[in-house]
């Protein structure tokens, strides 16, 4: 069964399903099992362009909008496959690209579109910061032409597989800030140069395989011309990025949100118990017919932001909604696709458990919903602020 929707970009979501059909579960489940990285599946999505579609054409990307790199997304974790393996290039490379000198920009970004370079890897959270990301620590001194950099950062997604890293230090002292969201700088790393001459990572085995990391750095010389931007104002450089990887993220959670609906759907409707089919039962088809109620509003709450980013107007309102919306929709999905499924949905040859593992990350990261909660109370609702 299939769920009608509305597609946009129907070109570019033929050519990603046709793309994931080359890639079904049993891939995954040997890769889950290995906790290793899809290489295969990365290069064939770097080669058909899918990973440059944000880039313009004068960096030898295709220069479309938000809105396609969700489609993008969307249709990869709809046909069961996991975007999670690449989807931080969409938005890494913005930074590059608003803040970054022209000089960085042409030494970068072609290589990104071609694929010759991936910059999977953002080095931002902190073993003792968190999401505080005021609160970090890594410092990077300026000694003449370079930046010493030390200190550590935890949950760094794909730094094995990643050419380069952004990385957010900070360049003056806490204390001696005027402004609490000055003195952090963004640099690009380049890891190929940098692993084992200043920089150790050690990979986190997690619930889901994902590729996380924490990533040392103990007197990491990164050249002056690697500063994005001017020096201490790189939280802000970042905060720029984070409304289109809560809105990126938010399409791929709508995509798992219809896996989940489209394969609870067909199961309850094979499945039969007691001489009849279970999908005949109140008490299996409620749960889906909500879960998929919650997904298509999700769907056009993450439209609107798209929307919104791609029309340059302030979106950090609706990417928040959208991300937490879609997060906690594809998680009521994952519940109605486990429960519908039963002791079958524990089977790794189903495809089911991997899937509801994966789903659960995008309630607590990139943001967890709590801090989009106090966001939406304090920002939009205009209520004390609460941390």
């Amino acid at each position: 069964m299939t769920v009608e929707t509305n597609e946009s970009f129907p070109e570019i979501r033929e050519g990603v399903r046709a793309l994931c059909a080359n890639y079904p579960g049993a891939y995954w489940r040997a890769l889950d099992a290995e906790r290793a990285y899809p290489e295969a599946f990365v290069k064939e999505l770097t080669e058909a362009g899918y990973l440059a579609a944000l880039i313009p054409e004068d960096y030898g990307g295709s220069g479309l909008p938000l809105a396609a790199g969700c489609a993008i997304l969307e249709e990869i974790q709809k046909s069961g496959c996991n975007g999670a393996a690449c989807h931080a290039q969409m938005y890494t490379m913005g930074t590059v690209l608003r803040h970054g000198s022209e000089a960085q920009k042409q030494r970068y970004l072609p290589g990104i579109a071609e694929g010759s370079l991936r910059l999977q890897a953002f080095g931002v959270t902190e073993p003792t910061s968190g999401t505080d990301t005021l609160s970090l620590s890594t410092f990077a001194k300026r000694d003449g032409e370079r930046y010493v950099v030390n200190g550590q950062k935890v949950w760094t997604s794909r730094a094995e597989h990643s050419d380069l890293m952004l990385l957010l230090a900070r360049t003056t002292p806490k204390e001696q800030v005027v402004k609490k969201g000055e003195g952090l700088s963004v640099f690009i790393v380049d890891l190929r140069e940098a692993v084992g001459k200043g920089i150790t990572i050690k990979p986190i085995r997690a619930m889901m395989n994902h590729a996380a990391t924490e990533v040392f750095f103990d007197n990491l010389e990164v050249p002056a011309e690697n500063l994005i931007g001017e020096e201490g104002k790189g939280f802000r450089y970042i905060l720029d990025g984070m409304n289109a990887e809560r809105i990126l993220i938010a399409s791929e959670c709508i995509g798992d949100a219809r896996w989940f609906i489209d394969k609870a759907s067909s199961y309850a409707s094979e499945r039969k118990v007691f001489g009849r089919p279970i999908g005949q039962n109140q008490g299996i088809q409620f749960p889906i017919a909500r879960a998929y109620a919650q997904s298509e509003a999700a769907a056009l709450m993450v439209e609107r932001a798209a929307a919104l980013f791609d029309a340059g107007q302030r979106c950090g309102r609706e990417a928040n909604m959208a991300k937490m919306l879609a997060s906690e929709a594809s998680w009521a999905a994952a519940e109605a696709c486990l429960q519908t499924h039963g002791g079958f949905g524990f089977a790794e040859e189903y495809d089911v458990e991997r899937k509801y593992r994966e789903a659960r990350l995008y309630q607590v990261a990139p943001i967890s919903t709590n801090l989009i909660l106090a966001f939406l109370a304090e920002h939009v609702l205009g209520m004390p602020r609460s941390y």
